[in-house]
C-alpha cells in the first residue's frame, strides 16, 4: 500500500487505480491533512457546489496545504465537456502531482475515469469497467454515458 492510500484510509471506496492517484469518496479534513503529510499535492473535487460537504472545500483544502480544483460532475445526464475537462486534468497531473480525487461515494470518479482508462490508457471497455467499478463506479446509467462518450471520441479520431 503506497503512504498516498494509507493516508486515505477511511475513506469510502479509498483505491489508487493510477500510481499517485488516490480517489474516493468524501474524505474528512483530518484525511486532508494525512494526505498532505504523505505528498499529496492536488485534490480534485468534482461533487457540484450545491451538494453538503462536512466543511467547505476550498478552504479546507487551502487549509491543509493543498491545491484546490472543482470541476462539478453531475448525477446525469453528463456533458461531453465535462468528460475532456476531467480527463485533461488528470492526463496533466498522472505522474506529475499526486493528487485526491474525489465526489460523494467514488461512484463519480470511477464513471469519470473509465473513458481516461480506455481512451487514454488504452484499456479494453471490460478492464476499464472492471477498474473503474473497484473505483466505486456503481451507476449502470452514468456508465452508459461514459461509454457513449468513448464510441463518439474513438469515432472522431
Amino acid at each position: 500500500m503506497s503512504q498516498l492510500l494509507d493516508a486515505a484510509a477511511g475513506v469510502p471506496n479509498a483505491c489508487e487505480p493510477i500510481p499517485g492517484i488516490v480517489t474516493g469518496g468524501q474524505p474528512s479534513a483530518a484525511h486532508l491533512d494525512a494526505l498532505k503529510r504523505a505528498g499529496c499535492e492536488v485534490v480534485l473535487d468534482i461533487r457540484e457546489p450545491m451538494e453538503p460537504q462536512p466543511f467547505r472545500p476550498g478552504d479546507a483544502v487551502a487549509a491543509a496545504g493543498l491545491e484546490y480544483l472543482n470541476i462539478p460532475v453531475s448525477h446525469g445526464p453528463l456533458a461531453d465537456a465535462t468528460f475532456d475537462a476531467v480527463r485533461a486534468t488528470v492526463r496533466g497531473l498522472a505522474g506529475k502531482k499526486r493528487l485526491l480525487f474525489y465526489c460523494g461515494s467514488g461512484n463519480r470518479v470511477g464513471v469519470m475515469l473509465l473513458p481516461y482508462f480506455m481512451l487514454d490508457r488504452g484499456m479494453s471497455e471490460d478492464e476499464a469497467v472492471t477498474e473503474a467499478m473497484r473505483v466505486g463506479m456503481r451507476s449502470a446509467g452514468l456508465m452508459e454515458e461514459a461509454l457513449d462518450y468513448v464510441k463518439r471520441k474513438t469515432v472522431s479520431r
